[in-house]
């Protein structure tokens, strides 16, 4: 009998947990699983103003077959692995450099890199485009003034990834800069004497003690990194429209111009389960670590 009637308790106890995260369960359902599937089930169709027809793997086929989604699929993974590189080891450095110097130097270098975060990317884009713009761009006035050659940034193929790569970079890495400086100023202060009594210099502290505490951080930061680089599209809309000669066309933005421009919405659907399976394949290995230091 009191078996049975800490069953009930227990089982009163589970439905008042999931009672509390049904609603976040249930958008979760809708606006993320189904969209799932709703994506992959539209990639095995032609669609075209809203006639349907069953193609099958037809349109993998053709993107494949695709001279512009082959560069776009490149320059995506160019932007993943460089971005989250430099956002990653810029953010170690600043936050290993400042973690335990004084609050108040702390929180005004913390703010600082935050500001980009906090505004809009339009208006970030919007000002990178006035300080390149050849014409009449901050940056190629300064240069004429010197008398400095004036570099087409936006307008070189050679040089339009590395500018949106660093454009992108420079507006995200303050939330990783803070997310570094909350987990080392967490790591417990015994260890730091501990180091400091065995004589080791900063750089090993940073190396042997550091990095590793605060590596679910960098996990995480790499995850989060991924999924909004291969979304990016404002920068690339607003500073170079994919240009030039597609040299800055990433999948995010090949997909836009399938679904909005060409009405081709069997094959934005094929894109953004390619997406979706890059973004698996790329954060796979990263949880599969966070698990095991767990």
């Amino acid at each position: 009998m009191m078996r049975m009637k800490n069953n009930m308790h227990a089982l009163k106890r589970n439905l008042t947990g999931y009672l509390f995260i049904s609603p976040q369960l249930l958008f979760f359902m809708v606006f993320l699983v189904y969209p799932i599937f709703e994506g992959i089930r539209l990639s095995l169709y032609k669609i075209n103003y809203g006639n349907m027809t069953f193609i099958g793997f037809d349109n993998y086929k053709a993107l494949f077959q695709d001279e512009v989604f082959i560069k776009s699929a490149v320059n995506t993974v160019v932007f993943v692995i460089c971005i989250v590189a430099l956002t990653v080891v810029f953010a170690l450095f600043v936050a290993s450099a400042i973690f335990d110097k004084n609050a108040k130097y702390v929180s005004f270098i913390r703010g600082s890199y935050y500001i980009p975060v906090m505004v809009s990317m339009v208006v970030m884009s919007m000002i990178w485009s006035f300080l390149l713009n050849p014409s009449n761009g901050l940056i190629p006035f300064l240069a004429r003034q010197m008398e400095l050659p004036v570099v087409n940034f936006l307008g070189d193929k050679d040089l339009v990834l590395p500018v949106i790569i660093f454009v992108t970079f420079a507006t995200n890495v303050g939330q990783a800069i803070i997310l570094y400086i909350a987990a080392m100023i967490g790591v417990p202060r015994d260890i730091f004497e501990a180091a400091e009594v065995d004589g080791a210099s900063r750089i090993r502290v940073i190396f042997k003690i550091l990095i590793p505490l605060v590596k679910p951080t960098t996990i995480y930061i790499i995850i989060i990194n991924i999924i909004n680089v291969l979304k990016i599209f404002v920068v690339i809309q607003l500073l170079t429209g994919g240009g030039p000669n597609n040299a800055s066309t990433t999948l995010m933005y090949f997909l836009y111009n399938n679904a909005f421009k060409y009405n081709q919405l069997g094959i934005a659907s094929s894109v953004g389960v390619i997406m979706f399976a890059i973004a698996m394949v790329l954060s796979i290995p990263q949880l599969r670590a966070m698990f095991k230091t767990n």
